[in-house]
């Protein structure tokens, strides 16, 4: 039990105290690490749950630092390595025969990628599983400086079954950088930096561009009326009393106003909607 309770100890506010005693932390052996899984799957114990994860945060660490190198905090990524960990903590069957540490690194490993897709750049430059793919393996892929030869972006693309393509997008995303619509104010004309402000224009009070919405919302709703006239009476007045008063009736008092069931009244609802929708599909 004192061991238990040491592991459940360890230091906040500071980050090199917090990482020095997650590695003086003793290992579990396996027989601990079975047991422990055992009474959190059986008994919900919180205690061994917490022992597991304090007696691997020596791992999350270690996988952290390999993410260094994207500019982010090694903090914020050991917190969401740690995230990782608990949810492998969560799902991890003592009877599967590996070690809590194997069953994890994915865990650990997916909690961080996310982290950095969403955090590295203002703007995602990973969102399809290719994409994503390539952001975490093309800069070891590089083997100089520069940007890749064909004979390089074929061989990426062979190793990590993506179109050649795709590598050129991904290396053209990776070399640029995030910039300020509006960028700092500038000092004097010799300061004058382009950004996307200065060349980009605001169509939207551009008076074809206005004329254009207000006649295709006017379209819309003349549609979208003579779709409503389409409907039988019961089916026009219930989508009225929903969705278009102005104190909108509830399924029950609509069920009361036409002597059925509120289950009626939602299945005539979801079939009028559903006619409404293919109108205007049109």
């Amino acid at each position: 039990m004192s061991k238990e309770i040491a592991l459940a100890t360890l230091p906040t506010g500071n980050m090199d105290s917090y990482i020095s005693a997650a590695f003086q932390l003793p290992m579990l052996s396996a027989e601990e690490e079975h047991s422990l899984a055992v009474r959190l799957r059986d008994q919900k114990d919180l205690q061994a749950a917490q022992a597991l994860i304090t007696s691997h945060i020596r791992f999350v660490v270690r996988i952290a630092r390999n993410y260094s190198g994207y500019g982010l905090a090694l903090p914020d990524l050991i917190q969401e390595g740690t995230v990782g960990l608990m949810k492998a903590v969560k799902r991890f069957d003592p009877d599967m025969g590996v070690r809590l540490v194997s069953f994890a690194v994915h865990w650990i490993k997916a909690e961080i990628h996310e982290f950095i897709l969403k955090n590295w750049r203002i703007v995602k430059v990973a969102t399809t599983k290719a994409q994503r793919k390539l952001f975490f393996n093309l800069r070891s892929s590089k083997k100089r400086l520069g940007w890749f030869s064909k004979e390089e972006v074929d061989s990426v693309a062979q190793d990590l079954g993506v179109k050649p393509e795709t590598v050129l997008e991904m290396e053209s995303r990776l070399s640029g950088q995030d910039i300020a619509f509006d960028g700092p104010s500038q000092e004097s004309d010799e300061q004058v930096t382009p950004t996307p402000a200065g060349y980009l224009s605001d169509m939207r009070m551009e008076p074809a561009s206005m004329l254009e919405a207000v006649d295709s919302e006017n379209q819309m709703k003349q549609k979208l009326m003579s779709a409503i006239q389409g409907l039988d009476e019961r089916s026009r007045q219930i989508l009225e009393a929903r969705w278009l008063s102005d104190k909108k009736s509830t399924l029950h008092e609509l069920a009361d106003r036409f002597q059925v069931s509120a289950e009626r009244i939602r299945q005539i609802e979801q079939g009028a909607m559903k006619k409404l929708k293919s109108q205007l599909a049109l």
